[in-house]
């Protein structure tokens, strides 16, 4: 009797608790109703894109959801033939060796021997073949849940209830327009949860901003009612580690409070919000400033007075050019300051400004480095500095009283832009 109690005690507080498990799949069948999910028909969710973001995001999907394989099947898709050169190879052996979970994990399922055999240089590996096992190409170093991947874009998408978009903004509208082909025929109109931070500018017929939700859906025709944007003050393997953080996904109240629901774990907790454009400009500009900010921390050796007003001239620069963008945007507090923070702290574009100061990376080598993925802050610096340069947006200058445009008033953002784009 002792024995089956303590069995029941393991069993209530192993990977959750009954409570908890119980609750997982109540959250699950709310939003099937919701969807008008049948018996025997599984609530189907893909992420578009094998980014460090977006491969995190669906392995907390899978070791959620996973479990409840005739309810929800979840997916990844991500591009095929990129292969893993041979130093990251080592280096994935070493984590993998390095990690009994993930040793035994890869035995049991037949999996360790090519890594091996990759380590030794006696074998080419492929990002979509790792991912299967739960490697992410941008994040070896966080081993993640073994994921269901797909590399055919039509295959993965043409009947998704759910499709997280994990691409770089820069990528965003292409791949979409290509999914659009596939949705024609399609009788019910999907959700997307966009997790891209980005924009690109338009200057016709009047200077304006895009941002992935909005080029998801003028590549698609998807109503922006359906499109939503998830973002807060994270890191895709602290996130995965369970460390303790927080989102924000913003959109429409008909899905957005569902989502928020179901996407809340205890680690990730995720509130709603109705603001989609200022959140979406400000994940933006966060990698803009994150840039100069990885700059700053390597030329004055992490100078915490130096670090600091950099923050408070790149917090007012943000302000500044929110308030010019978004109508009624919200204040620049609470999540959307710590979203920057963090980023300003520990991000892949702060990083990149880093090693640019460093002298370790050059502008030469592109916006896409090996280990690290997109380095999206280049291609926003381009972009908002187009934009504010427009005359037509032109605005007052506070000193001599004379209408300039809105980049003067932003001298971190005029410098980003010379260093990374007219170098």
């Amino acid at each position: 009797m002792v024995g089956s109690i303590d069995t029941l005690h393991r069993s209530l507080n192993s990977n959750g608790s009954f409570y908890n498990c119980n609750g997982l799949e109540e959250k699950l069948d709310e939003l099937r109703h919701l969807l008008c999910k049948s018996d025997g028909d599984p609530l189907r969710i893909v992420s578009v894109g094998a980014g460090a973001w977006g491969s995190v995001f669906a392995a907390l999907l899978q070791d959620s959801y996973g479990q409840f394989r005739d309810k929800v099947q979840i997916r990844i898709w991500r591009r095929p033939g990129r292969a893993v050169d041979r130093a990251t190879a080592e280096h994935l052996f070493e984590v993998i060796n390095s990690r009994e979970d993930v040793l035994r994990r890869l035995i049991r399922r037949c999996a360790y021997l090519k890594y091996v055999e990759a380590r030794l240089g006696d074998r080419t590996l492929f990002a979509d073949e790792i991912l299967k096992d739960g490697f992410c190409l941008n994040m070896i170093d966080t081993p993640l849940c073994p994921l269901k991947v797909v590399t055919n874009l039509q295959e993965a998408v043409w009947d998704a209830d759910i499709v997280v978009n994990g691409l770089p903004s820069t990528e965003t509208r292409d791949v979409f327009q290509e999914i659009s082909n596939y949705w024609k025929e399609r009788i019910t109109v999907p959700i997307i949860i966009s997790l891209s931070k980005g924009i690109e500018a338009a200057l016709q017929p009047l200077p304006h901003i895009i941002t992935p939700t909005q080029m998801i859906n003028r590549a698609t025709g998807v109503p922006i009612e359906n499109i939503l944007y998830l973002g807060g003050p994270n890191i895709a393997s602290e996130i995965y580690n369970k460390e303790y953080a927080n989102a924000r996904i913003c959109g429409a109240e008909q899905w957005r409070k569902p989502l928020a629901k179901f996407l809340r774990q205890p680690h990730f907790i995720v509130w709603d919000n109705s603001d989609l454009v200022t959140h979406e400009v400000m994940g933006g500009l966060k990698n803009v400033y994150a840039i100069g900010a990885g700059m700053v921390a390597a030329l004055t050796k992490e100078s915490a007075t130096s670090k600091s007003v950099y923050f408070a001239h790149c917090t007012s620069e943000m302000i500044f050019i929110t308030h010019l963008l978004a109508e009624e945007p919200e204040k620049l507090a609470g999540p959307l300051l710590a979203d920057t923070y963090v980023t300003l702290l520990k991000g892949r574009n702060a990083w990149y400004g880093q090693m640019l100061a460093k002298g370790e990376l050059s502008r030469d080598m592109g916006d896409s480095i090996s280990g690290k993925g997109m380095i999206q802050g280049v291609s926003a610096v381009g972009a908002f500095y187009e934009l504010l340069s427009q005359s037509s947006l032109s605005v007052l200058h506070p000193d001599g009283n004379k209408p300039v445009a809105p980049v003067e008033l932003c001298p971190l953002l005029k410098t980003l832009y010379k260093i990374l784009i007219t170098r």
